[in-house]
């Protein structure tokens, strides 16, 4: 089964991937105009279509008491989009704490400052997925 995950931000989109159903890989950083939805929306479906996942993980953004904020609710309503346009399943995953994991293991990887804003998005989006298949796995 092939794996896509999406850290949806304001600006940019982390994309990472899994072939294996184990192991997460960066792929790379969608750009867009600020909180240009649309434009961000076309791009990841454009991508999609030429890997042809089987299964989307998208970034879900909950505050800290669990709630659905409007970063969460904006993500989940991308997510129905996406997964209408594209005919491919969306599920949402937890997603607080992976920038932070993110930051933290590029900074113990000697990167610099200047690459680790290039790829932190990424990063976020390799653990987004790692935390979903972490969690299928447990389900077992």
């Amino acid at each position: 089964m092939k794996y896509i995950s999406l850290d949806l931000g304001s600006v940019t989109c982390g994309i990472a991937k899994s072939d294996t159903g184990f192991l997460a890989q960066p792929v790379k950083t969608i750009r867009f105009q600020p909180e240009d939805y649309d434009e961000a929306i076309d791009r990841i479906l454009e991508y999609l279509a030429a890997e042809k996942p089987d299964l989307i993980v998208m970034g879900y953004p909950l505050l800290e008491n669990d709630d659905e904020g409007p970063r969460a609710q904006l993500s989940r309503e991308i997510g129905e989009i996406i997964e209408k346009e594209s005919g491919i399943r969306v599920v949402l995953q937890d997603e607080r704490y992976t920038t932070r994991d993110s930051e933290e293991f590029l900074i113990q990887a000697n990167v610099s400052r200047r690459k680790r804003k290039k790829v932190i998005d990424q990063q976020a989006a390799v653990r987004i997925l790692e935390y979903y298949l972490e969690k299928q796995r447990n389900s077992l």
